[in-house]
């Protein structure tokens, strides 16, 4: 079982809905964009059945050089969380 890329959903959707390769492909585009400028402005994207993306900040830590075994200062972050939602993760609790 591969990877399903951006092409792979469109060529699903191509192949459920009977659109052209190209509607599908811009379809698929205009949901990727909204999704990433809500998200740029720090709001979270939910999708009912599915799950929940957030935007949260990570503040500075200490951490270590693996290879070295050095302590460096790991610096404030923003970071993108998924939570799947209830009825996604049942579907892959039971498969």
């Amino acid at each position: 079982m591969g990877t399903l890329t951006k092409s792979g959903i469109i060529d699903e959707v191509v192949l459920h809905t009977g659109l052209s390769r190209k509607e599908a492909s811009d379809g698929i585009e205009t949901v990727i964009e909204i999704i990433k400028e809500s998200l740029e402005k720090g709001e979270p994207v939910s999708i009912s059945g599915f799950g929940k993306w957030k935007v949260r900040g990570k503040s500075a830590r200490r951490g270590r050089n693996p290879k070295t075994t050095e302590e460096i200062v790991i610096s404030p972050r923003t970071v993108v969380t998924f939570s799947l939602s209830n009825v996604l993760r049942t579907k892959l609790a039971g498969s």
